[in-house]
């Protein structure tokens, strides 16, 4: 995605995280920067990616091991064409996939 860092993750907090949470990105339809929310109630080793509609990776906001708390990450998609993206969550044995929609 060129020399400029994609994303930036900013720990919000580490108070009463219960479990693995991957939040709706806001604002959604978005063009070209979005954000995504997601909680680890442990040290996790954390996966964040992006995918197109055909199952090819996009970007990786994420891929290392984050301490318990909520996290929020900027996805910034200058490079991306108008569509229907997902990202996928991956955190211990949690996995979850949601949709995004980036409109030009």
């Amino acid at each position: 995605m060129g020399e400029e860092d994609p994303t930036t993750v900013e720990v919000n907090s580490i108070e009463a995280i219960d479990g693995y949470v991957l939040g709706q990105n806001y604002p959604n339809p978005f063009n070209p920067r979005t954000g995504v929310g997601f909680q680890v109630p442990g040290v996790s080793d954390v996966r964040l990616s992006v995918y197109d509609l055909l199952g090819r990776e996009v970007a990786v906001l994420v891929n290392e091991r984050k301490a318990p708390g909520s996290y929020e990450v900027t996805f910034e998609a200058r490079n991306l064409a108008s569509g229907v993206y997902y990202y996928r969550f991956e955190a211990g044995p949690f996995v979850e996939t949601k949709k995004l929609i980036l409109l030009r």
